[in-house]
């Protein structure tokens, strides 16, 4: 999909995996909006209304799940985990587009698929938000500000509250801590600059870490995977 893709609003009786092999999809619903980094899959349940869009050039898929085996599924919209060896299937996916659908061994392959996705950690939207007056203006700040590293504590007092609060409010409407979801943040905002070539020092330095090696460190423990290693797997679904 290139930049600025948008899919129209619309349901179906089905349920959807959307996948992203490279760059980010996002999923917007009448109320919520989720993320689908290449680490993670959105999963919508059947007859769920939904946009797909995409900010920067994205390569994705869609795994549709018949209604009769959505039980094992969650209930609702959720990011789930990718492991490593469902991701490897799903490349092996795209590698043979154009297999027979109704092929037996095909058939058991998408099966186990499926149910690798239904084992799959639940992590809500990946990059939760919120609309509270204190939290809202925070975030948003460290979203035109992705280098800003002053602590939670440093943000309260700029904002006129207290940690305490923010921590509390976090907890409450992000449902990880604070430093996770600026981790989060900063791995979103490092994966179009990975793809477009930039060198992982200039992109740590952008976002705000003064060595490389701690940049690494974070996008590894977020997404199982290198900065170049991750660079590597985008290039190879773009050739």
């Amino acid at each position: 999909m290139p930049k600025n893709a948008i899919y129209p609003r619309h349901s179906h009786p089905w349920g959807e995996l959307v996948y992203s092999y490279s760059g980010v999809m996002e999923i917007s619903l009448k109320d919520g909006y989720f993320l689908a980094p290449p680490q993670y899959a959105v999963w919508l349940p059947p007859n769920m209304e939904h946009q797909g869009l995409n900010r920067q050039a994205a390569v994705h898929c869609s795994l549709y799940v018949s209604l009769d085996l959505c039980a094992p599924l969650p209930k609702e919209t959720t990011a789930l985990e990718v492991s490593p060896m469902l991701r490897t299937m799903l490349e092996h996916l795209r590698e043979t587009e154009g297999t027979n659908p109704n092929d037996p061994a095909h058939l058991r392959f998408m099966q186990v698929v499926v149910d690798l996705f239904a084992a799959g950690q639940q992590v809500g939207s990946f990059l939760p938000w919120s609309t509270d007056s204190l939290l809202e203006p925070i975030l948003q700040h460290l979203q035109d500000n992705s280098a800003d590293n002053r602590s939670l504590a440093e943000l309260a007092r700029l904002h006129e509250t207290t940690e305490r609060t923010l921590i509390r409010r976090c907890q409450r409407d992000l449902g990880i801590p604070f430093a996770e979801w600026k981790q989060r943040l900063r791995v979103l905002k490092a994966m179009p600059l990975l793809e477009a070539g930039e060198p992982v020092q200039n992109i740590a330095s952008s976002l705000g870490y003064n060595r490389a090696s701690s940049f690494i460190a974070m996008f590894r423990r977020m997404t199982g995977r290198t900065p170049d290693d991750y660079r590597k797997s985008v290039m190879k679904f773009k050739s």
